[in-house]
C-alpha cells in the first residue's frame, strides 16, 4: 500500500503539549477575522487513531470497512488507510479515491443499492468484486456487467419501536431471498455473504439478534444451492460512543458466537462511519448578517412561561447552510448545538436565537431555536461532532465557498501510530511541528 497520496495538497499539525485544539481555533477565527472571515474546519485526526483503537478493543475480530461517503477528505482517507481500515464505497469516484490511495481491490466494497451498469463495469475492471444487491433487476444489471462480481444479499431489517416506519426501502425479505439464490444460479452469479443495516436512532438492540438470526438463515438457504458463504456484513449505525459500541457488543457477541463461530470460516465485518469522524471535526462559521424579529415560538419548551414581551428575539444568518456543510440537516435533526466563541459573563441574558444559511432559501434553517447572548455581525459560533455526513461533495449554491480545513494531531496520537509500525517516511512529510505558540501557516489548510 502506497498509503498517502503523492499529490495531496494539505499539511497535518503536529501539536506540542503545551498547544490544544482550542488553541487552533482561537488562531485560525483571529486569523479569519483579518483575511475574509470564512467559515472553516479544525479536523483532529488523532481522534480517529484512537477510536480505531477503542474499535479492536470492544469489537475486534469484526473488521471496520469505512464508508468514503461520510467524510471524504483526504486526511480522513489516508489516515484510515494507513490503519488497514477497509472501505464502502458507492460511487465510481469514491472508488477511484480509495485506490488512489493503493488499497487492494478486496478491501473494498461496491455498496450502493441502486448501481449504474457505467460504474458496475469500472468496479470489474478495477478488481473490485464484492458488491450488495437486494433485488432480482439489480442481479441481472451486475451479471450483465461484472460476471466475476461477489454479492452479499442485503436482507431489510425492522425497527418499530424507534417510532418510525420498518426499514424496507433497501434490503430484501427472506421470503424474495430465495429467488435472488435461484436467479444467481441460472445467471451464473457467486453469492458470498449477507448483509444488514441497523440505524444509528435504533433504540431497541435487539433488532440486530433478529438480523443476525435472518442472517444465519440466509446462510443456510445457500447451502441449499451450493453457494460457499464466508461473510457478513452487520452495516453501520454504529454513532461514535464508546458506550453505544460495547452495547451493541454485548448484544451481537454470544449470537455470532453461535451461529458465525472463529471455525466456520466467516468474516465479520462492519461499516462504521460517523463512529470514526463525527467527534473528530469541529466547524467555525461566522455571522454575516443580523435581524430582529417578531417572537414566534422560538423559545425551547418550558421557557415561553418567563419571557418579557419586551425581549427582542433574534434571526441570525451565518456564513455556511444547508448547501453546505449542514446538508445532513435536511434530512435529520442537527445533532450538535452551537457554542458562542467570544467570552460572555455566566449572568449576561439569553435571547431566543435561530440560525440561518446564507442562501436566503426557506430550507436553509440551521436551527430553529436556541438561547444565546446578543451577538453581532462578525461574531463566530462553534459546531462540534461535525466530521459525518458534511464533507463530501457540497454544492456551490449562491457561490458557496467550501469551507478549508486545518488538520491536527497530538503527539502521543502520533506515537500510537508509530507504535504500531504505520508511521512511514512517506506519512512524515505531511505533517509540520505546531509549537505552543501557534503561528499557522498557508500550507496548514486544504478546502474541504
Amino acid at each position: 500500500m502506497k498509503g498517502f497520496l503523492e499529490d495531496a495538497n494539505y499539511s497535518i499539525g503536529l501539536l506540542d503539549e503545551g498547544a490544544t485544539l482550542a488553541d487552533v481555533i482561537d488562531n485560525c477565527i483571529y486569523e479569519h477575522t483579518h483575511t475574509g472571515k470564512k467559515a472553516f474546519y479544525v479536523g483532529d485526526l488523532g481522534k480517529l487513531v484512537r477510536n480505531n483503537i477503542q474499535w479492536q478493543n470492544v469489537m475486534a475480530p469484526i473488521k471496520p470497512f469505512y464508508p468514503v461517503k461520510c467524510n471524504s477528505t483526504p486526511g480522513v482517507l489516508e489516515i484510515l488507510g494507513t490503519l488497514g481500515i477497509g472501505f464502502a464505497c458507492s460511487s465510481k469516484s469514491e472508488m477511484a479515491l480509495v485506490q488512489d490511495l493503493g488499497i487492494s481491490p478486496e478491501n473494498i466494497i461496491y455498496t450502493n443499492p441502486c448501481k449504474q451498469a457505467s460504474q458496475i463495469k469500472y468496479a470489474a475492471k478495477a478488481g473490485i468484486n464484492i458488491m450488495t444487491c437486494d433485488n432480482d433487476i439489480e442481479l441481472k444489471k451486475i451479471a450483465r456487467n461484472h460476471p466475476n462480481a461477489k454479492l452479499l444479499l442485503h436482507i431489510a431489517t425492522e425497527d418499530i419501536t424507534a417510532g418510525e416506519e420498518m426499514n424496507m426501502k433497501f434490503g430484501t425479505t427472506l421470503k424474495n431471498c430465495r429467488h435472488l439464490m435461484e436467479c444467481a444460479k441460472e445467471l451464473g452469479v457467486q453469492i458470498v455473504g449477507v448483509k444488514f443495516h441497523v440505524s444509528g436512532s435504533c433504540k431497541d438492540l435487539q433488532t440486530y439478534i433478529h438480523a443476525i438470526s435472518d442472517a444465519r438463515c440466509v446462510f443456510d438457504m445457500a447451502e441449499e444451492f451450493g453457494f460457499k458463504m464466508n461473510m457478513l456484513d452487520i452495516g453501520g449505525g454504529f454513532t461514535g460512543s464508546e458506550l453505544q459500541l460495547e452495547e451493541v457488543n454485548h448484544v451481537i457477541r454470544p449470537l455470532l458466537d453461535v451461529y458465525f463461530p472463529k471455525e466456520s470460516g466467516v468474516n465479520v465485518i462492519a461499516e462504521p462511519g460517523c463512529y470514526y469522524v463525527s467527534s473528530a471535526f469541529t466547524l467555525a462559521v461566522n455571522i454575516i448578517a443580523k435581524k430582529t424579529v417578531e417572537y414566534d415560538k422560538l423559545l425551547p419548551s418550558g421557557v415561553e412561561q418567563t419571557r418579557n414581551d419586551d425581549e427582542p428575539v433574534f434571526t441570525y444568518y451565518i456564513n455556511d447552510g444547508v448547501y453546505g456543510s449542514f446538508a445532513s440537516k435536511l434530512s435529520e435533526k442537527l445533532n450538535t448545538i452551537p457554542e458562542v466563541h467570544k467570552k460572555y459573563k455566566d449572568d449576561e441574558p439569553l435571547f431566543a436565537s435561530s440560525l440561518w444559511g446564507p442562501s436566503c432559501d426557506e430550507l436553509d434553517q440551521i436551527v430553529e431555536s436556541c438561547l444565546l447572548p446578543e451577538l453581532s455581525v462578525g461574531d463566530w459560533l462553534i459546531f462540534d461532532n461535525m466530521g459525518s455526513g458534511t464533507l463530501g461533495e457540497q454544492s456551490t449554491f449562491n457561490d458557496y465557498q467550501r469551507p478549508l480545513i486545518y488538520y491536527m494531531m497530538s503527539f502521543s496520537d502520533w506515537d500510537e501510530m508509530q507504535d504500531a509500525g504505520i508511521a512511514s517516511d512517506t506519512l512524515m512529510k505531511n505533517f509540520f511541528f505546531v509549537p505552543s505558540c501557534i503561528q499557522l501557516e498557508d500550507r496548514f489548510s486544504t478546502a474541504a
